[in-house]
């Protein structure tokens, strides 16, 4: 007999009807249930088809799409008209709030003060019977690990870009992370009402600098302060947004003095969609008529192979073009079955698994995201396979421990919606359950794990107490949550000071946490000069042999090691690397683990500035032990005192994060602020021409960057703007080593 799930629509269906013709004795329930059971005994094959068809269909009918892009692009003003015409909210407010409100997903105040987003907020509604998960993105580089989080767990994303800005770097970094989890995309040009908007320069600009294979599936009618609708190339017909917000869309013919630039912008479309898509080009070769159900088929297999971006246009501060830009998420973007998710079985040795995203599999979800809440901890959770339940028990496969769902919720921005069960496919979030970014659940009969998330290392530090001594239990609480939430947020504790450090992604990024310390939990912070986080490397080999040796009354210490430091090769994985290489049994292997623990200890600090030292492998090759007077603690200290004495001469170098800086400034201001950049010890790698702008790419110092924001407004009439990210951390010259070591030292003397 074929078995049906406790939770299954089927399941329920059958149960239903039993209860009720057992009441009634209704025969034609009677009849219906004798047929399904005599059909499930018959033919328990076409049961479980049926079944399957069921739990396909519903997935069909859902999409997980993150929006991506620059700042200011206009990512949240295009998520709160999707949230008003898909009837999840009845009012349209602004991103900064002048009214007062401010848009539905900054739902927090810094977020409409500042008019940027910081955190991702994710909400879900329905378009045409489909659910659509959203998640609205930071598009500020500082706040770059919640658009890494977002699009670990998408299964589709829209890339917007403002027609007038065109590609910028962020639209870069977006692209490019949206390339290392495979996310099948849109794109949509924002902004055609704004003066100077050129969508196909946007296009071109998008096939040049991000290589995409990409063509418009719409062509605008008018632009700027005349742009009134769009033309569908796909099915050749007009659309015009009428209504107070755009609600009423009108149908129409092609304008007769546009039909000639659509008929080309459609054999284009064909054009670039047949180089990729083997079924289209047939067609096109043999010069057969294309129907739309033809192109909108082969626009979805290019699409969901991430082989075609298809370009979409509109205002969303107009409320133009945003409803079909969501016909083509459902159209053109894939369900989560049609995706392929891997997971890494623990048990086998890491071995890659392919998840179907079953309802009716074992229970696999990806906690992505945790907020601390009203209530306790906020975990998001992303299902990729089976079913959750409120009640149930789930196991951390991370930390090995098993956990109840006591609460189990929908999100819509910072509102909430209980709900008993979700199935694969869906994203929501439970409550009370304790976990770190990044942690796999499953019902605990398998152990799969999703793959890791890729986590930038901090390029800032800043010192931070708090005002009063009273406010300490606070201040520590705060800085755990944020830790939690946040991989790229890291607390440490200076030895030297006793100063607590915070690390982040960059001045924006530690700025807002301190804020945020000050709104959230009443605490106000002092804050020290910003630090830059150095690094210490070595340059060559150079041999140790050090003897530590200790005689007082009673057991003494004594511990030799010999052996050598040298860089690791270019590339490598690890930062600090440790190999023993000894022949015999000089020294007993049960003090081995504490050598490696003291050399470990030893590259936390380097000699030159006290910062970490990282590419050095340290190799040990012989040594020395006492019977009585040899301990772990001994060897640990000859380890350390060994590092120390080689250190100097493996000509050690101090390395510095390098940004990679992009400024868009006007042409006349070009040679100013390139001059600039050489007198801050950067390196000019690209200067494009945009219209009157000059694009100026180049790799500078973090350490000169302090306070550019400033200079940059005085220096172009306060018509400049760059972005900045992390590139990697480089060697300083000779004379920034000198200075940095003996500010170093005149620090150490003060103290």
């Amino acid at each position: 007999m074929a078995r049906f799930s406790r939770g299954s629509a089927t399941s329920r269906f059958l149960c239903s009807l039993y209860h009720s013709s057992r009441q009634t004795q209704s025969p034609t329930t009677a009849l219906l249930l004798g047929n399904f059971q005599l059909r499930q005994f018959s033919n328990p094959a076409r049961a479980k088809d049926e079944k399957e068809a069921w739990w396909k269909e519903s997935m069909e009918k859902v999409r997980n799409i993150g929006i991506s892009a620059h700042i200011d692009s206009g990512k949240t003003t295009l998520t709160e008209r999707m949230l008003f015409y898909t009837g999840r909210i009845h009012e349209i407010h602004e991103v900064r709030g002048r009214d007062g409100v401010g848009a539905k997903m900054d739902s927090m105040d810094l977020e409409r003060e500042k008019g940027i987003t910081i955190q991702s907020a994710a909400t879900y509604c329905t378009w045409k019977d489909y659910q659509v998960n959203i998640i609205d993105t930071p598009g500020h580089v500082d706040f770059t690990i919640e658009v890494e989080r977002a699009l670990r767990v998408l299964d589709g994303a829209i890339l917007v870009f403002c027609s007038v800005g065109g590609v910028q770097s962020q639209s870069i970094t977006v692209d490019r992370q949206m390339r290392r989890y495979e996310v099948p995309r849109l794109a949509f040009i924002n902004k055609l009402d704004r003066m100077g908007a050129d969508p196909w320069k946007v296009l071109n600009q998008a096939r040049a600098k991000l290589r995409h294979h990409s063509a418009a599936v719409q062509v605008p009618i008018g632009m700027e302060e005349n742009f009134e609708g769009l033309i569908d190339l796909v099915k050749m017909k007009a659309y015009f947004f009428r209504g107070s917000n755009g609600e009423n869309i009108v149908t129409e013919e092609v304008p007769t003095n546009m039909a000639a630039l659509a008929a080309e912008k459609r054999h284009e479309l064909i054009e670039v969609i047949s180089e990729v898509d083997d079924i289209l080009a047939d067609a096109f070769l043999a010069d057969e008529p294309i129907s739309s159900t033809d192109l909108e088929e082969a626009i979805r297999r290019a699409t969901i192979a991430r082989k075609f971006i298809p370009v979409f246009m509109g205002s969303a501060f107009k409320n133009k073009g945003v409803q079909s830009l969501l016909d083509g998420v459902l159209s053109y973007l894939p369900c989560p079955i049609e995706v392929s998710n891997y997971a890494l079985d623990q048990s086998k040795n890491e071995d890659k698994v392919m998840l179907g995203g079953n309802p009716d599999g074992r229970l696999v979800a990806l906690a992505f995201k945790l907020e601390e809440g009203r209530f306790g901890q906020l975990t998001y959770l992303r299902i990729y396979d089976g079913v959750i339940r409120k009640g149930e028990f789930i196991v951390n496969i991370n930390t090995g421990k098993k956990v109840k769902v006591p609460r189990l919720v929908r999100m819509h921005s910072d509102e909430m919606e209980d709900i008993q069960e979700a199935h694969a496919g869906q994203i929501v979030a439970v409550f009370g359950v304790d976990c770190a970014s990044g942690d796999t659940f499953t019902d605990g009969s398998i152990r799969y794990t999703m793959t890791s998330m890729n986590v930038p290392e901090p390029v800032m530090s800043l010192a931070v107490q708090p005002v009063s001594k009273d406010a300490g239990g606070q201040f520590s609480k705060a800085l755990n949550r944020f830790q939690r939430e946040d991989p790229t947020f890291r607390v440490g504790l200076d030895p030297e000071s006793g100063q607590t450090i915070i690390s982040g992604m960059g001045e924006l990024h530690l700025d807002i946490y301190v804020e945020r310390i000050k709104r959230e939990y009443k605490v106000d912070a002092t804050v020290g000069k910003p630090r830059v986080n150095f690094r210490e490397t070595v340059t060559k080999r150079a041999e140790f042999d050090y003897l530590h040796k200790k005689q007082t009354g009673g057991q003494g210490q004594y511990g030799r090691v010999i052996g050598f430091i040298e860089p690791l090769p270019e590339g490598s994985s690890t930062k600090v690397e440790f190999e023993n290489m000894m022949v015999g049994q000089a020294i007993p292997s049960n003090f081995i683990p504490a050598i490696e623990k003291g050399f470990r200890e030893a590259a936390n600090s380097g000699s030159l500035i006290g910062h970490p030292v990282e590419n050095v492998r340290i190799v040990l090759t012989d040594g020395n032990s006492h019977a009585v007077d040899s301990s772990e603690l001994a060897f640990k200290l000859a380890a350390i005192y060994a590092f120390r004495q080689c250190y100097t001469a493996a000509k050690p170098v101090i390395l510095e994060p390098v940004m990679m800086v992009e400024l868009k400034v006007p042409t006349e201001f070009q040679g100013t602020v390139a001059g600039d950049i050489n007198k801050r010890k950067g390196v000019i790698v690209g200067n494009d021409q945009d219209g009157d702008d000059s694009i100026i790419t180049a790799n500078v110092p973090l350490n000169n960057m302090f306070g550019y924001s400033t200079s940059l407004r005085s220096m172009t009439q306060g018509k400049g703007e760059f972005t900045m990210e992390y590139k990697e951390h480089a060697p300083v010259s000779q004379d920034v080593q000198t200075q940095l070591v003996n500010t170093y030292k005149a620090s150490r003397i003060t103290e």
